[in-house]
């Protein structure tokens, strides 16, 4: 505007010869200032344009220009060019749009900044001209609204975010908060808040313990905020991010802030929640596995039949199928297959619709490690859909193999109680007969034994004597040594001995036991020494009883008992036989010579139980017993101990 100034000035102070030049001067100005001048001419009431665009070369009538101002403007031009013309202003300046169309056709609105000057002539006090410059600023004006209405739009996003923002100073103080920061910090007003107003930033925590005032950096913290003086008790997300101008200076603090106490709630409850659910998963296992093994063990499984889908599964546990096989297929693996309900799976809408129990016998389909016949108990409940219709059945398929087993057991085990029973009564019919005898002979030979002088027939009766005192000794023992297992009271006593020797003295007496002259005994002794640690007197027992029933049956032949060492199952054990040329016993019974009360022969005198207490002996020692034997060939009773 100087420069206008100064032109206007030299316009006044020069000479008319002068003017033209002055003109010049002043259009080459205003052409590369891009400024519109204009004059108007009081007395003619009329425009002319002097430079710019926004008049027509041939210029306007007062009238016309009038009609080209915004009619809100145009008091404002009016009252300015009056104060003008009456001489109370010497210069004005002013803003009204102006519409640049000059077509008729819809307005062209520009802003211009008027600047206004009355020129005066000489010798006369009331104006004869105003000269006024007018700048275009109509895209300054544009870029403003657009500016405004850019800051209004950041102004509402500001004010109205979900997001706590405020802004401080570089020196730490308030400047402006959002709305929903003023209502996470409990703010007095909606403007302004005393304590954080009159609080530096740098003294509040958690800013105070992180902020560095002469370091600002990037600041993010996520922890409870407690502000008693402002009845704050909140977990907060705090972020702090320092702005700067071009050159790097500091201009402002910005911070954003989150309300995340519910959050925090909500993530607790879901990490509860998530805990629960977890405990509830692993209860969930605890019991299915509780449940498998209890039906594996009792040898069931659950099992379910779908009609829509013609499927018949088994599971392991209650969810992972197992095996599975079309529902057509069911009714051919059981065995009985007029059985009501395998000829009713024909509909199985009507075999299914009502609870159901089945025990029989089916192929082994379902346990396919065996070819054995199952037996099976099968239970199952229908299952319907929501609308009331049959879709299957579920339930449990048990194998009751070994239940079927063990009755049959039972009922042989019932079976040979009563024999045993049986056995017993003739056992006592038969242990009157065979303690009589010895006691009779005893008996009536001692009476006889006074009244015989010949020392040779004292010594026969003495030798019958005896022998039915050892034979009556034997039975009684045999008594009392079965009282005691069955009392469990046998005992076992190891010694460290020298079998050799032992074996020598036992053969020794149990050769003068054979009385058969057709009847030879032998033994086998293969070692000069053999160390052992066993009861000796129970293995006595055992080879003593071995041979005695070979001396009943054996009439003509050898009875030969012998050792020899032989490890089984990696253990260092002793063989131990008796092999006699006696009757032999038929394959059917060989089973039964073991057990009590058994007599093949009923002629020949005993009581049954001398190889059941062998037997007893032997398996106390962890050993094994048997015989092999051919009817009319002989047999041979044998044992191993480990040693």
């Amino acid at each position: 505007m100087s420069l206008f100034s100064n032109i206007f000035r030299r316009l006044r102070r020069h000479s008319v010869a002068r003017t033209l030049t002055a003109h010049d001067l002043m259009v080459k100005a205003l052409e590369i200032s891009a400024n519109n001048v204009i004059i108007y001419d009081i007395s003619r009431q009329y425009l002319s344009k002097l430079s710019g665009h926004m008049l027509p070369d041939e210029g306007l009538s007062l009238e016309d220009y009038k009609k080209h101002v915004h009619p809100d403007d145009l008091d404002t031009v009016l009252t300015n060019i009056r104060a003008l013309i009456a001489g109370s202003q010497r210069s004005v300046e002013f803003d009204y749009r102006w519409n640049f169309d000059y077509t008729g056709g819809e307005p062209r609105w520009g802003c211009l900044h008027n600047t206004s000057v009355a020129e005066y002539a000489e010798g006369k006090e009331q104006p004869v001209s105003i000269i006024s410059t007018l700048v275009d600023e109509t895209k300054l004006h544009e870029q403003q609204q657009e500016e405004e209405a850019l800051s209004e739009r950041y102004k509402q996003i500001f004010e109205h975010s979900i997001i706590g923002l405020s802004f401080y100073s570089p020196d730490g103080w308030l400047l402006d908060a959002n709305e929903q920061m003023r209502t996470i910090c409990h703010f007095d007003s909606e403007v302004d808040d005393a304590f954080f107003s009159n609080n530096n930033l740098f003294d509040l925590f958690p800013f105070n313990e992180v902020l560095d005032r002469n370091n600002l950096t990037e600041y993010w913290g996520c922890s409870q905020s407690v502000i008693p003086e402002r009845n704050i008790n909140e977990y907060l997300e705090i972020r702090l991010h320092p702005i700067h101008d071009e050159a790097g200076k500091l201009v402002y603090l910005a911070i954003a802030t989150r309300d995340v106490t519910e959050e925090r709630q909500l993530y607790l409850q879901q990490k509860q929640n998530e805990e629960q659910i977890k405990k509830a998963n692993e209860a969930i296992q605890v019991y299915e596995t509780e449940l498998r093994y209890m039906m594996e063990n009792c040898h069931m499984q659950p099992w379910r039949i779908s009609i829509e889908r013609n499927c018949v599964e088994f599971y392991n546990g209650l969810s992972t199928i197992a095996h599975s096989f079309p529902l057509d297929d069911l009714r051919g693996i059981f065995v009985n297959q007029d059985d009501d309900f395998v000829r009713a799976l024909e509909d199985p809408y009507k075999a299914l619709d009502h609870p159901l129990v089945y025990v029989g016998q089916v192929y082994p389909v379902i346990t396919q490690s065996t070819t054995e016949l199952q037996w099976v108990q099968i239970n199952s409940i229908p299952e319907y859909d929501e609308h009331g219709k049959l879709k299957g059945s579920f339930g449990i398929w048990r194998n009751i193999n070994d239940i079927m087993h063990k009755q049959e057991q039972l009922k042989r085990e019932t079976e040979r109680a009563n024999d045993s029973g049986h056995q017993k009564s003739v056992f006592l019919a038969n242990m009157t007969h065979e303690i009589r005898t010895p006691l009779n002979a005893i008996v009536g030979f001692s009476d006889l034994l006074q009244t015989i002088e010949s020392p040779d027939e004292k010594r026969e009766m003495i030798r019958i004597i005896h022998n039915n005192c050892d034979m009556l000794l034997r039975l009684v023992n045999d008594i009392l040594e079965l009282s005691n297992v069955d009392a469990n009271a046998m005992q076992i006593r190891s010694e460290h001995i020298d079998f050799v020797t032992e074996f020598s003295d036992v053969c020794k007496s149990l050769a003068e036991r054979i009385q058969e002259p057709g009847v030879e005994f032998q033994s086998d002794s293969p070692c000069d020494t053999l160390p052992v640690c066993i009861d000796k007197s129970r293995i006595q027992q055992v080879i003593t009883n071995f041979v005695t029933n070979a001396v009943k049956y054996t009439h003509q032949g050898h009875i030969r008992v012998g050792y020899r060492p032989e490890v089984r199952q990696e253990r260092q054990g002793l063989y131990v036989y008796c092999e006699d040329t006696g009757a032999g016993i038929p394959r059917d019974q060989l089973g039964r010579v073991f057990e009590r009360f058994v007599k093949l022969n009923d002629y020949i005198q005993g009581t049954g139980l001398g190889l059941s207490i062998c037997k007893a002996i032997i398996d106390k020692c962890g050993g094994e017993i048997g015989v092999d034997s051919e009817v009319g060939k002989g047999s041979t009773f044998w044992f191993w101990i480990p040693i």
